[in-house]
């Protein structure tokens, strides 16, 4: 086999031919800027706001709650800004987990620099939040909890309703960074009790540099992008015309799939995982076993550094992942394993591979008989392993 193997999805997804199709009108014929007086710019217009609705509808929320961002990053940046500000008067306390993408983690950083407090709560050793603790945490000062849907690194699925409960229970906002579940689990914001929400395009077949932030009707938070009256003057910025098309495209695919492709997906990150723990001794699963996404295997393998893991795969044609592409650049263990209480050594030797409705069971199989074979290549030359080998055949 010597076509590349994508198996980073939850990294990006390519843009499917239907929603480029969508978009290329909007690149090339109907060009105008939405924000124009003109007829030209007001027809666009009109196609934005019937994306808007499309978006809403696939959320059960309304087309008025629907901000057009840049993507997962700036929407959870907005969410957690905009909160902070809009809510200073009545506390400066946030509440988030361990776990949560650096878009999360990174901001709460940033605003404990400038005087609010922030709690990281604990996750068990499938990567699930600790409710009790959740709870606990919430002080007469709490405006905001951040729990993010589905963990993009182990695709442990969090009790997004019961956090929203809680959140609501003591008058508290509750946002979710829902960028690796959108398109692949059935989301509510209603019937969830779900504020605020991110949402980024290039997960799931749409292009890079689109996504949303969903505010319920109701929550003010303050503007992040000033200059303009783009999205009811909440988010300046010319519109990325092409990109919400396309998103709204992608939405529509998902959601006339997303029950067959998640019984696809699950089909084959099972006989993934099954090969792997069968085949390949002395590794682990890391996230809950079925409170996953569907489309997510991540595993460490002892004795191994991930990085040559991964070097080794691509030379096979496998395109693969030690954890979230926004941090690809670090030589530090991932925060997300060190959380579920793996120690350095063990997390250091971490693959996540993630696949799609693209993905064959001959690519599944293929990409395991390289693994298999890399992993024995890589244990080979670790003395650590060796003097393991030994002290357990002398047991």
């Amino acid at each position: 086999m010597h076509k590349m193997i994508y198996l980073d999805n939850a990294a990006t997804t390519r843009v499917k031919p239907e929603v480029f199709d969508a978009m290329r009108p909007y690149l090339e014929e109907q060009y105008g800027n939405p924000a124009t007086s003109y007829t030209f710019g007001g027809n666009i217009n009109n196609d934005i706001e019937t994306a808007r609705q499309t978006i809403a509808g696939f959320i059960g929320a309304e087309s008025k709650e629907i901000y057009f961002t840049s993507g997962g990053s700036e929407s959870d940046n907005w969410a957690l800004k905009g909160a902070a500000s809009a809510l200073k008067a009545k506390g400066h306390h946030i509440i988030t987990s361990k776990i949560e993408h650096h878009a999360v983690l990174h901001t709460c950083q940033y605003l404990e620099k400038n005087g609010y407090e922030v709690t990281y709560v604990n996750v068990d050793d499938n990567g699930v939040v600790d409710l009790q603790q959740l709870e606990a945490s919430i002080r007469p000062d709490t405006i905001l909890i951040s729990i993010m849907f589905a963990n993009n690194e182990i695709g442990t699925i969090q009790p997004v309703k019961e956090i929203a409960d809680i959140a609501h229970k003591h008058g508290v906002l509750f946002h979710t960074d829902a960028v690796q579940a959108y398109g692949h689990v059935e989301i509510n914001v209603k019937d969830m009790g779900i504020d605020m929400m991110s949402v980024s395009g290039h997960k799931i077949n749409a292009p890079k540099g689109i996504g949303f932030l969903y505010i319920r009707s109701g929550v003010y938070i303050d503007t992040l992008i000033h200059g303009g009256a783009q999205e009811r003057g909440k988010r300046a910025g010319t519109t990325n015309v092409p990109g919400v098309i396309g998103l709204a495209k992608a939405t529509e695919l998902a959601k006339t799939t997303l029950s067959a492709r998640r019984d696809y997906e699950t089909g084959l990150r099972d006989h993934l995982i099954s090969r792997i723990e069968t085949e390949i001794p002395y590794s682990r699963l890391n996230g809950h076993r079925t409170q996953r996404l569907s489309n997510n295997t991540n595993f460490c393998f002892r004795f191994i550094e991930g990085e040559s893991l991964l070097i080794l795969l691509d030379r096979a044609g496998i395109c693969g992942s030690s954890g979230s592409a926004c941090s690809s650049g670090s030589l530090d263990p991932s925060h997300v394993l060190l959380a579920i209480g793996l120690p350095h050594e063990i997390a250091h030797g971490s693959l996540r591979l993630t696949v799609s409705e693209d993905t064959t069971l001959e690519e599944i199989d293929y990409a395991v008989d390289q693994l298999k074979e890399i992993v024995e290549r890589l244990r080979s030359m670790s003395p650590l392993y060796e003097d393991f080998v030994k002290k357990q055949e002398a047991k």
